[in-house]
């Protein structure tokens, strides 16, 4: 299901801003841009967005700006300050330069001193992982209203698409059962057509009769599609995500209406057959829509 959603928040000199979008798609599959800086505390973010989802393709993009001066910290590195040092008392034993090495020099040398932000030993502060989860749990609960939104308007064409099968189905059973009373008169009045030498004992073309027109029945197809109507409202009025589940039931639906088709006689039945098969493919695609 589609849906969009930007929140930011700004605590202690740090804003996090948040964008996510959600597309069609079978399954959960995330995408997500963040600083790297970000990366110990990407489990979390992965973690809460399955928590919220199930079904779509997200597409997550988080920043950190830092809206205020942070915390500083000089850093020597006292290593390579030895060398060069070692490379100055080299040089005035030689004779190429006087003097020592001043504190003028030092912060001339590259490399030897930096002046950065502090970092939290943990990689990410306690107080930011806090920040960001709080701020992606109210981006995603507003996308997932976004999308609730729009499932009501999906629920009620999947519902007046389903009434539409159901009507399919109860023509098929009346058109079935027409069929086979016909195909029975037709059995019987080509046999009475037959000469009497031929026509053989009545009982036994009579139960010929009975078993050749039972390969038509379909009430058990016509009992399996109604079971499948009444599972499908079960679920798309249950509280749980169920898109993955109707998927598989306009399958099992195909199925059925396919076996339908091989069994009934009958122009009419055929269209509605073929009418039917066509509306379950719509609903296969609209259902792709569904959490």
């Amino acid at each position: 299901m589609t849906g969009f959603a930007a929140v930011s928040r700004e605590d202690e000199g740090e804003r996090v801003n948040i964008t996510v979008k959600s597309v069609n798609h079978r399954f959960l599959d995330s995408q997500i841009k963040a600083p790297q800086a970000l990366a110990p505390i990407e489990s979390r973010i992965k973690g809460l967005l399955q928590r919220k989802l199930t079904r779509g393709r997200v597409e997550l993009a988080l920043n950190v700006e830092q809206t205020s001066l942070p915390a500083r910290e000089v850093v020597l590195d006292e290593r390579l300050l030895d060398q060069v040092s070692s490379a100055v008392d080299a040089a005035r034993e030689r004779g190429v330069i006087t003097g020592g090495l001043t504190a003028s020099d030092m912060l001339r040398i590259p490399q030897v001193m930096e002046i950065r932000a502090r970092q939290d030993p943990a990689g990410v502060s306690e107080r930011l992982g806090a920040l960001v989860e709080s701020v992606l749990e109210d981006a995603l609960d507003a996308l997932v209203v976004m999308r609730a939104t729009e499932g009501r308007f999906l629920e009620a064409d999947l519902r007046t698409r389903m009434a539409t099968i159901a009507a399919f189905v109860g023509e098929l059973e009346r058109l079935a059962r027409e069929g086979q009373a016909a195909l029975g008169d037709r059995l019987r009045e080509r046999l009475a057509l037959l000469p009497a030498d031929l026509a053989g004992d009545p009982t036994a073309v009579a139960q010929e009769i009975v078993r050749f027109v039972s390969r038509s029945d379909v009430d058990e197809e016509i009992a399996r599609m109604r079971g499948h109507l009444e599972h499908w409202e079960s679920l798309s009025t249950g509280p749980e995500p169920c898109g993955r589940k109707l998927d598989f039931l306009l399958q099992e639906m195909n199925r059925e209406i396919n076996t339908i088709g091989s069994k009934v006689d009958g122009l009419r039945a055929t269209e509605t057959v073929i009418a039917a098969k066509a509306e379950l493919e719509r609903l296969r695609e609209q259902v792709q829509n569904v959490e």
